[in-house]
């Protein structure tokens, strides 16, 4: 099961320093001009959790695998993208494969790199990026009216319900709202999603600041928060989960993607900052996905698993492999604070905090399990 967070933006906003860091790689070319990157780049990368790290010194195994969120460098949009202008419309498909899409927003000034709109306003920016989403999504439905009213008139239930979806959407993107805050009910999520808007997908802000603000951030990632937590309060009730802000700065982070280990503790500490920003922007993303860790431990292997939240522990299993599901019996089941409390997993059997849990459990975050099933 994977998870996929594309990275747009417009042209010299750090998108491609930022992507080299996060996958260590020079992969995508990082350079002072428009549509550089012309082929999405794809990087997977390991989710820090410290509970893996404990886990495994208590089991000791051979190996210790994280689990993995994978990032796409998606070429830099410009106003007119939704009609192809610089190569939009490819770049627009690639973002349709995406789960999360991280906004990267310019918030630093530097009179050598130059910006395609000949100013620093990230605000400016995310509305750019996101009205060419929008326009995209309205050209899509658009499209699709006449097809769905074909079939209607064949009596075609499911494409009445789908019409009516296609009509609401369009009539709150034409009032510049994007799809995501649109009341869905229960019964149509299914039909929704299938609808594959651009702008349904959420939104996960990375403001892209000088090397001085990495710590605190600037007045240019204040505007972006503020204008996030004043979306939030407006749009309450309408997606559970508003959009995310990350300040983070891509040239440290390239930087620190080059040194050793022991080097880069000394530079953060040089700086200020507890932790890589990278680390917070992947944890972000993980959240923004709405994605849960559980994990397998044994003595070849400690690893941590991804799964959405609320999902039921077959499900769970064929992440690990499809006949774990389709024979699963049971999951004996420890939770992650149990497990390191009382040394592992015999000392939790022991203290009777082993459960064994049937088909319709729902993993929890940092639930250690052994998946039963029949051959």
């Amino acid at each position: 099961m994977g998870f996929k967070c594309g990275i747009v933006g417009l042209p010299n906003v750090g998108k491609s320093t930022l992507f080299n860091a996060l996958t260590q790689t020079a992969s995508a070319e990082a350079a002072n001009y428009p549509f550089c990157t012309i082929e999405p780049n794809v990087g997977e990368v390991p989710v820090p959790d410290p509970r893996l790290e404990k886990i495994s010194a208590i089991v000791k195994p051979q190996a210790t695998l994280p689990t993995r969120l994978t990032f796409v460098d998606i070429a830099g949009l410009v106003k007119g993208a939704s009609k192809g202008e610089g190569l939009g419309n490819q770049f627009l498909a690639h973002i349709r494969e995406v789960d999360a899409i991280a906004y990267v927003l310019r918030c630093f000034d530097d009179a050598d790199v130059t910006h395609v709109e000949g100013r620093i306003d990230p605000l400016s920016d995310a509305e750019t990026v996101e009205t060419e989403l929008m326009l995209a999504d309205m050209e899509s439905l658009e499209k699709r009216i006449e097809p769905l009213e074909k079939k209607l008139r064949g009596q075609d239930k499911e494409a009445k319900k789908t019409l009516e979806l296609v009509h609401s959407s369009l009539e709150l993107l034409r009032e510049g709202k994007p799809a995501r805050v649109a009341l869905v009910a229960k019964d149509d999520r299914r039909a929704f999603r299938a609808l594959n808007l651009l702008t349904s997908k959420r939104v996960l802000y990375v403001c892209n600041v000088d090397e001085a603000s990495a710590a605190s951030g600037n007045a240019y990632s204040r505007q972006v928060e503020a204008k996030v937590a004043q979306a939030a309060k407006v749009l309450s009730g309408s997606d559970p989960r508003p959009a995310e802000v990350v300040v983070i700065s891509a040239k440290i982070e390239a930087e620190l993607a080059q040194l050793p280990e022991e080097e880069r503790r000394e530079y953060l500490s040089e700086l200020g900052l507890a932790e890589p920003g990278l680390d917070r922007l992947i944890r972000a993303g993980y959240d923004l996905l709405e994605l849960i860790t559980y994990f397998t431990a044994g003595e070849k292997q400690v690893r941590a698993w991804t799964v959405r939240q609320n999902t039921k522990a077959p499900r769970a299993a064929a992440v690990i492999h499809t006949d774990f599901e389709k024979g699963f019996i049971r999951a004996e089941t420890i939770a992650y604070d149990d497990f390191v409390k009382l040394g592992g997993e015999q000392g939790a059997k022991e203290a009777g905090k082993m459960r064994l849990e049937g088909k319709e459990y729902i993993v929890r975050d940092g639930d250690l399990l052994h998946f039963r099933f029949a051959t």
